[in-house]
């Protein structure tokens, strides 16, 4: 037996194999090959936020023939996966001598007119269902059935059962442009970058003229943003865009009032009380230090209210209606959800909180929306302006000539205490939460307070929750990144009281997401790029790989046993980057302001010399694989301060050397910046997503100027050579 294998006597137990039946994993390996098991209570717990009772060996027992029955009892499973342009079966549970039948609605409504054959089960051994045995057929999918979410109607005997039949693209095809080639851009955290005409935040006109001046004055075909997941109706605003209170809305903080067409028309006095309260926050577009988001969405929203109120054209409001119509419950639970926040307060985990006493059934939530169907309104307006502007700087990306535009940002979830989980509860595992465990930059292991879908919802409803998020973010990007793409894969769940590090992974299918991913993508003529660093298993890489999804490589994290990779021996499948929002910029790294930021908020588990002394050596490892590769002068490697900018521009000449299909350069890098936008396992200790774009001198820059600068004009100078 090998060390890194649970024993028989182990696996034989039912709560192992309760748990490994809805897919639990019971050990894992982690991120320095070591192994471990998972305590039965972290694994009676995770089982219970699946709504599986496993507090003793009976119930285990009882739960696990409870599920086998239920499984045997179905005709067919509630979600089945086709790729497209090949035969598939779906397996059907019969009676002994039924034989199945099967008809397709497609995705339009129409009946599909091909042959559904009949095959042979999977030989597994017929199942007791007590008052009868119950064996498996097969149904044969054929290879022209269109690409689509489609339903699939069952008939075995008298019984008949639909199931949602996605059938997908075996993978997303790369560009044109990217098949013989790369395409390069720039990665932006959308809040810095302020411009004259902002209101103290980055938004998305500051996005749409962002994506104009780096086609015409860089040449970059996309820009990668932070997310722009919907955010709270009223402040204090969240800071962390990767904390969203909704991931299929946007978030209408972003949007800029002068932008609207309504706005032209105010009459005088209420244009002047819109420009008024603009000069207002108009100071914050100066200040270096800090993004103030709140003193931003007091005055902002102020404004839009003086719009809203103001009316619309009869055009205009046909076209709101529309988006009403089109937005479905999503919207309605958001617009709800902000209502009660605006009007009652932040929802919070109390008991006594109006989101813990109230769901969107209660009385008195009905109630609250008739009592002000006007701010009610409102949100929903907010709404369809907010997607109005990004899907018009997106289109601005496209017409200045971009090949990709936007590239969005996907959260791993959402927050606990946000509109997805209030209003629909059932889409989420109950008492866990997402996070990841320990390695060897977090050595406590990270909880991230989201909580995780539910594979059992996901797979009883045909995965729409996940299918609408992902085409929603489709119509407004050109490219999506998915952060933490493992998390299609396997989560790791963590009981709700225990330490980040008492968790156990809970699998997915990730060929049903990863076949979405290819429709929504392929419809879109898409690309999809997969953040996979850390402990990504092989056979991870390889299914991202056959689904042409990207993964992602660092400079800095392309290192074994401390030496570092050439980038020309990069897989060509990846957006390769000098480095991430969760480092500092280049020269900040190279000035050592990841051991500074660590050793003065206390997060080292070892001795701070240690720590710099590993940094030190990390440095000096890069420096020698820049000089090797005749990147940078053997001389500049010798005064590295004197130096810096020469260094910066050789990470760069090094990273243009990749194969891979896309590369990324940090606008912080371009202009000098040296603060990092995030400190993993900080939250108030450090102003994590609210630094603004500044120079090495700390001056603030605008964004009317940021693609001029020498660095911008450096690094794509290289990138275009």
């Amino acid at each position: 037996m090998s060390e890194n294998t649970e024993n028989e006597e182990r696996l034989a137990r039912p709560l192992i194999r309760l748990a490994k039946l809805v897919g639990i994993g019971t050990s894992y390996v982690g991120m320095s090959h070591d192994y471990h098991e998972i305590d039965d209570d972290v694994l009676i717990e995770v089982l219970s936020a699946l709504g599986i009772d496993a507090r003793d060996e009976d119930s285990q027992e009882a739960e696990i023939h409870r599920i086998l029955k239920e499984r045997h009892s179905r005709l067919v499973a509630p979600t089945v996966l086709h790729t497209a342009g090949a035969e598939d079966q779906v397996l059907v549970n019969t009676g002994i001598l039924e034989t199945p039948s099967a008809t397709i609605t497609l995705e339009n409504g129409e009946p599909y007119e091909g042959t559904i054959g009949v095959g042979p089960g999977d030989g597994s051994q017929a199942f007791d269902l007590g008052d009868r045995f119950v064996s498996t057929a097969a149904l044969v999918i054929p290879a022209n059935l269109p690409v689509g979410y489609h339903t699939l109607h069952v008939t075995v005997g008298d019984r008949t059962q639909d199931a949602t039949l996605i059938s997908a693209p075996s993978k997303v095809d790369l560009l044109d442009s990217m098949n013989n080639g790369s395409l390069w851009g720039w990665m932006a955290q959308l809040y810095s970058i302020r411009s004259s005409g902002s209101w103290g935040v980055g938004d998305y006109e500051d996005l749409r003229q962002l994506l104009i001046d780096a086609k015409r004055k860089t040449g970059a075909d996309f820009i990668l943003i932070n997310p722009v997941h919907a955010a709270e109706p009223v402040s204090p605003l969240t800071p962390s865009p990767y904390l969203p209170v909704s991931r299929r809305l946007v978030n209408f903080t972003y949007i800029r009032p002068e932008a609207l067409p309504e706005y032209a028309l105010l009459t005088a006095d209420l244009k002047a009380q819109v420009d008024a309260l603009h000069a207002d926050v108009d100071p914050l577009n100066g200040d270096a230090q800090v993004i103030d988001r709140d003193a931003m969405w007091r005055s902002k929203m102020h404004a839009l209210w003086i719009i809203f109120k103001a009316g619309r054209t009869e055009a205009r409001q046909t076209a709101f209606d529309e988006f009403k119509a089109a937005s479905g419950n999503d919207l309605e639970a958001y617009a709800t959800w902000c209502l009660c926040y605006d009007k009652w307060g932040a929802p919070s985990s109390d008991p006594s909180s109006w989101e813990q006493l109230l769901n969107r059934e209660s009385p008195e939530i009905a109630k609250l929306k008739s009592q002000f169907p006007d701010t009610l309104d409102f949100y929903r307006w907010l709404e369809w302006v907010a997607v109005e502007q990004l899907a018009a700087a997106q289109q601005a990306a496209k017409d200045a000539g971009m090949q990709i535009g936007i590239m969005s940002d996907m959260a791993v979830g959402v927050h606990p205490n946000g509109a997805d989980v209030w209003w629909n509860p059932e889409r989420f595992a109950k008492g866990a939460t997402v996070g990841a465990p320990p390695d060897m930059f977090n050595q406590q292991g990270q909880d991230w307070s989201q909580p995780p879908l539910s594979p059992l919802d996901l797979e009883a409803t045909g995965y729409r929750t996940y299918r609408n998020m992902v085409h929603d973010m489709f119509a407004r990007a050109g490219a999506v990144r998915i952060d933490h793409i493992l998390g299609l894969f396997r989560l790791w769940w963590i009981p709700s009281g225990h330490p980040a590090m008492d968790g156990a992974y809970v699998y997915y299918d990730s060929n049903i997401m990863l076949g979405i991913l290819a429709i929504e993508a392929s419809r879109a003529h898409g690309v999809v790029v997969g953040e996979d660093l850390g402990v990504v298993p092989e056979y991870v890489a390889d299914s991202l790989a056959s689904h042409g999804i990207l993964g992602c490589a660092v400079e800095w994290f392309e290192q074994r046993d401390g030496v570092f990779r050439k980038p020309a021996d990069y897989r060509p499948y990846a957006l390769a980057s000098v480095n991430t929002h969760d480092l500092p910029p280049a020269a900040g790294y190279l000035e050592f302001e990841h051991v500074k930021i660590r050793e003065r908020l206390g997060l080292l588990s070892g001795p701070a010399e240690e720590f710099e002394a590993s940094a030190k050596a990390e440095q000096d490892a890069m420096i020698a694989m820049l000089v090797e590769q005749g990147y940078l002068d053997a001389a500049a490697a010798e005064d590295r301060v004197a130096h810096e900018s020469q260094i910066v521009d050789a990470l760069y000449r090094a990273l243009k050397d990749a194969p891979c299909k896309l590369l990324a350069a940090s606008i912080t890098d371009a202009v000098g910046e040296k603060r990092a936008q995030n400190q993993p396992g900080t939250n108030n200790e450090y102003p994590n997503w609210r630094i603004p774009l500044a120079d090495a001198k700390g001056n603030v820059v605008p964004l009317e100027t940021v693609f001029d600068t020498a660095g911008a004009q450096r690094i794509a100078q290289i990138f275009n050579s």
